[in-house]
């Protein structure tokens, strides 16, 4: 596979078509940048304002959807895949979800926004109404870029911490001077500012795209809102903005998980139905050049680190829940005898020849980013940490009702009743429990299980999207490294990671570094 010959560098470049006023001394502009004079041309350079990378892999194999499977036949797919399983500070920068490579795609993505907002304030700012829609879209592309950014490389947040945790730069205007010089700042820095360009950005949204989406309309902007909320711990933001993107009825913007559940697993129809357009359950799709779809997909490549059937079994698609059996549930996980993996056809493998003869080109995949399920999952959290347990309950159910067939509707007293029953997972004794460790403080009898219900139904609805890694950082859960050998059994725990284990924030690129910019602390 040829690999596409990326950008490497850690400065925040503007993007290429940077944009600056003119010289007034020699009345023209000084080089070969231009200036845009309209809305539609503002709208151009915004479709590079969202990036072509997305941290899915590197996530997933970062999280506890991954084991290791001890079998000669299986092998890793790249040094990446290896070195995100293990947790190590990764060093292979060839990978397209390389953490160099999303934090190239991320900042030039954020360039291209700010150099749209420095158009549009040339052209008027905020009072340049003609370009409000433009104004909205940029502002949000930089919120959402810096808030994916803070998930990988930086910890949760939290409150009590946020102020003392390092944060990432968050360049708001284009970059003109060579060699400038970043600080981290924190966490609570980072945090504020996404916060104050989405309160601008919301009033601003609109749906009149040419293909709305692969752009922040509304149903997206809301979406993203209610998720960045949820994360920052503000729970009534989270289910005001998570209610407007759902509307009156959530189950109208629920994926037709019994339609998708019919469609062949072969080839690339499941998947590509899943990221479809005309999915009224996708908001926000973006398209990346991705490996993924490989190593998530029938082709029995990077079967060292996956989803295996133990890990199936115990955790996630074949293991029961308040609601009863999986088997209820509108998916069946893949696999047969010449894979490790159980997974879902949900990531699309495209590929784009350059050379057909020489069979070379780019690999590409497509992620729904932002879709009414998770929202709903949002939205039900944000319920249970306010205290309003039956909305968070009848969201749950609204959930099981469009993606299983016969599952058990849930109560307050089911839940309570099936997770006190489940011991907390252990490495070698695994459950779909896991003990929390949060600053905040959650009671023990009614919302314990029910938020355990909630990330455990989430994670089977968005399994192999990336989102799992943030569940486990910002409830403190522990996890393991572990080797299951060919008759499923746990061989051997190699690693774990605490609560307090600094590789929870990924580290940064080595070149970043180099430059001058704090790494993550590593024990």
């Amino acid at each position: 596979m040829k690999r596409i010959n990326k950008y490497i560098g850690w400065s925040l470049a503007a993007a290429g078509l940077a944009l600056t006023s003119c010289n007034d001394y020699l009345d023209k502009l000084p080089d070969n940048r231009m200036q845009l004079k309209n809305p539609s041309e503002i709208s151009s350079l915004l479709v590079s304002a969202y990036a072509d990378a997305h941290p899915v892999y590197l996530l997933e194999m970062y999280s506890d959807n991954t084991d290791c499977i001890d079998n000669t036949g299986w092998t890793e797919l790249d040094r990446f895949q290896r070195q995100a399983y293990q947790w190590d500070d990764i060093t292979e920068i060839d990978a397209y979800e390389s953490p160099q490579n999303l934090w190239n795609g991320y900042y030039r993505a954020i360039a291209s926004a700010n150099a749209a907002l420095a158009e549009i304030e040339r052209l008027g700012g905020a009072s340049a109404g003609a370009y409000s829609a433009q104004r909205g879209e940029a502002l949000l592309c930089r919120a959402y870029h810096m808030f994916v950014l803070s998930t990988v490389f930086c910890d949760a947040y939290d409150e009590t911490t946020a102020g003392q945790k390092l944060g990432l730069p968050y360049p708001e205007a284009p970059e003109t001077a060579v060699g400038a010089r970043y600080e981290r700042g924190t966490l609570a820095d980072v945090y504020r500012k996404i916060d104050a360009d989405i309160q601008q950005a919301l009033p601003l949204v609109t749906n009149a795209y040419d293909h709305p989406k692969y752009h922040f309309n509304a149903d997206a902007a809301y979406a993203f809102a209610a998720r960045f909320y949820l994360y920052y711990h503000k729970y009534d933001l989270a289910v005001n903005y998570a209610t407007k993107a759902l509307g009156a009825n959530p189950t109208d913007k629920l994926r037709d998980w019994a339609s998708w559940y019919t469609l062949s697993a072969n080839q690339q129809v499941q998947p590509q139905a899943y990221t479809s357009t005309d999915e009224k359950a996708n908001f926000l799709l973006q398209a990346v050049q991705s490996e993924f779809g490989v190593a998530c997909g029938p082709y029995s490549a990077g079967e060292r680190y996956t989803c295996g059937e133990y890990l199936a079994a115990t955790e996630t698609l074949k293991a029961s829940g308040p609601w009863g059996s999986t088997t209820n549930f509108y998916f069946k996980a893949f696999s047969n005898s010449a894979m490790a993996s159980y997974f879902l056809r949900k990531v699309p493998y495209l590929f784009e020849y350059s050379d057909v003869q020489a069979n070379i080109g780019y690999p590409h995949a497509i992620y729904s980013v932002f879709n009414g399920d998770e929202t709903l999952m949002v939205r039900a959290e944000a319920h249970a940490l306010q205290g309003n347990y039956q909305d968070a309950v009848n969201d749950l159910n609204t959930e099981l009702a469009r993606i299983s067939r016969g599952a058990t509707a849930l109560t307050l007293e089911s839940i309570a009743a099936f997770y006190n029953g489940v011991e907390y997972y252990t490495p070698t004794e695994p459950t779909v429990k896991k003990k929390f460790n949060t600053t905040f403080a959650i009671e023990p009898e009614v919302q314990e299980p029910l938020l355990q219900c909630v990330l455990h139904l989430r994670r089977l609805v968005t399994l192999h999207e990336g989102l799992r890694m943030q569940d486990v950082k910002r409830y403190g859960m522990e996890i393991y490294r572990r080797t299951i050998n060919k008759n499923k059994d746990v061989v051997a725990v190699t690693d774990e990671m605490p609560v307090n284990d600094p590789r929870r924030a990924v580290q940064l690129p080595q070149d970043v570094i180099s430059a001058g910019l704090a790494a993550n602390p590593r024990n």
